[in-house]
């Protein structure tokens, strides 16, 4: 019976293996973008940017179609030319003169080598989620002492805080620091757990999504936090209140750190 067990378990792995075969194999294909020192910096910026179009899309809308407002969480805020921009040009800014040298130091190292075979579908699913877990916790702890101590606040977190009301280019409009420190949380989780290189593209993507969804300044039927049964996940009405009283809310995407050490704010109550 254990036999016919494992049987049944390795067929289930290799089938979830084939499902994601074709798309890794169309990746290989593409070796000598992926390895690239461009490849990362290019990812990034088209992915980030990507998911900011279509909330920048909406704001621009807004004024002519009064019934997106409802989905506003501050109905009467618009961004302007004058905020957009500046959170557009750092966001480049830092990814060519700092984040690019970076990736060329680690590319001159030598190449990397891809597998052959893709990564098991469920393996994907949990390394994705223990990443973004991972992530939440290290940027609490980094969130919280920048806000408890003030020469920390002053000098690398107030940048992030400029924008009270958030809207999506302001998701990465941060110092160097903070940047850097968020890129290293991420390189250090999908190394410690060995993710595959498929993992980690999707993980990145999982995680710029949720970031900039979490600045929109959108609230849909549809968001994320609509989306994860009982409140564990915080969402964008979430983290808006963090941006407006500064003292609740540390943690990015879940709630389970903020309700262990009573910083947890509901949005319901504001």
């Amino acid at each position: 019976m254990s036999g016919h067990n494992s049987s049944e378990l390795h067929v289930l792995c290799s089938s979830s293996q084939l499902f994601l075969q074709p798309l890794w194999d169309s990746l290989r294909t593409h070796e000598a973008l992926t390895h690239s020192p461009f490849f990362p910096v290019i990812f990034s910026i088209a992915t980030y940017v990507g998911f900011c179009l279509p909330f920048v899309v909406l704001d621009l809308l807004c004024p002519w179609v009064p019934a997106l407002r409802r989905y506003k969480i501050h109905p009467d805020f618009l961004p302007s030319a004058r905020q957009v921009l500046p959170c557009l040009g750092q966001t480049l800014y830092q990814h060519v003169v700092f984040v690019f040298p970076a990736t060329l130091l680690l590319w001159a190292r030598g190449p990397v080598f891809l597998p052959l075979e893709a990564p098991e579908l469920l393996q994907l699913a949990f390394h994705v989620v223990f990443c973004l877990l991972l992530f939440d916790t290290e940027f609490f702890l980094w969130h919280v002492l920048h806000h408890k101590v003030p020469w920390l606040y002053r000098t690398f977190h107030k940048m992030h805080h400029q924008n009270s009301s958030s809207f999506a280019l302001a998701t990465q409009y941060m110092s160097i620091w903070e940047l850097f420190s968020l890129v290293f949380f991420d390189i250090m989780n999908v190394t410690l757990l060995e993710c595959h290189p498929l993992t980690i593209l999707v993980f990145h993507v999982f995680n710029i999504w949720l970031s900039v969804e979490d600045h929109s300044g959108y609230d849909f039927p549809w968001s994320t936090h609509r989306l994860v049964p009982f409140g564990w996940y915080g969402g964008v009405a979430h983290h808006d209140l963090h941006h407006s009283q500064f003292n609740c809310n540390f943690a990015p995407y879940f709630t389970h750190w903020d309700k262990i050490l009573g910083t947890l704010r509901s949005a319901h109550a504001k």
